[in-house]
């Protein structure tokens, strides 16, 4: 069986890169930085949410199935630099060659990490290999749109259409599962500025057991499980989860 490796960004605005672009001040602090750049973008379209070039990556957390065992875990410790959990991320790739699922990577999370790996010099030769070095990387690679060596669940859903896409929070809680508890993408850059970096690593790793549980239930509805199968994937979960001691854990199957 092909490993799979659900994944979910969480990211901040980059205020370094931001104050280059701006030509603001050395002393200007990161948080003027940021409400100037927010305050500019919310002028110009009436939204503050940035290009997706000056976002810089805070979490990245991963469920990975495999063999017999499933696990969800963060990249990196609290301490870890951008460059170092994207490149553990795309190390991830080049060990597993997992299909990778998302909900709206194709829209967000992939390019966010495309951009901020090209300025950090990241290595993902295996992420990026469209045939050149695996013939079968020709006809199912993770950057075609409608391949599934990637699958945004979202964007499949929707029939590669903007206006159907739904939100992963609505379709988990519709679906029988906790969905998002207590916090949203919104609301990191708060989190962050109030040195609150494990919640909002606990916030992504309960995303990406969302995001695992709607992609389970889609393959039974695709009959790539049958019903016995996708009982045994949930218990699965279940129990892997409840072996986890983490506070956001015990949440999660509270809500469940």
């Amino acid at each position: 069986m092909t490993p799979t490796l659900v994944f979910d960004i969480e990211t901040i605005p980059d205020t370094e890169g931001l104050r280059l672009l701006l030509d603001l001040p050395a002393g200007t602090s990161a948080e003027d930085v940021a409400n100037i750049a927010l305050h500019q973008r919310r002028q110009q379209n009436g939204s503050e949410f940035l290009p997706l070039h000056l976002h810089r990556v805070c979490a990245i957390s991963c469920a990975l199935r495999e063999g017999h065992h499933f696990k969800v875990w963060t990249l990196g410790d609290m301490e870890a630099s951008e460059a170092e959990i994207i490149q553990r991320f795309f190390d991830g790739i080049e060990k597993y060659t997992p299909q990778i699922i998302s909900w709206n990577g194709g829209g967000f999370d992939l390019p966010v990490l495309h951009y901020r790996g090209l300025m950090h010099g990241i290595n993902a030769s295996r992420y990026w290999d469209l045939g050149d070095d695996d013939k079968d990387f020709k006809w199912n690679n993770y950057i075609s749109r409608y391949h599934t060596r990637h699958l945004d669940l979202m964007d499949l859903m929707a029939m590669f259409n903007a206006r159907a896409n739904a939100p992963l929070d609505d379709l988990a809680k519709l679906c029988g599962f906790p969905g998002k508890l207590g916090m949203d993408g919104g609301k990191v850059w708060d989190a962050y500025k109030a040195g609150k970096v494990e919640e909002i690593r606990n916030y992504c790793e309960t995303d990406v057991a969302n995001t695992h549980l709607v992609f389970l239930r889609f393959q039974l509805m695709r009959g790539h499980l049958t019903p016995a199968a996708y009982e045994a994937e949930i218990q699965l979960v279940r129990d892997t989860l409840s072996s986890y001691t983490a506070p956001h854990w015990k949440e999660f199957l509270a809500a469940w």
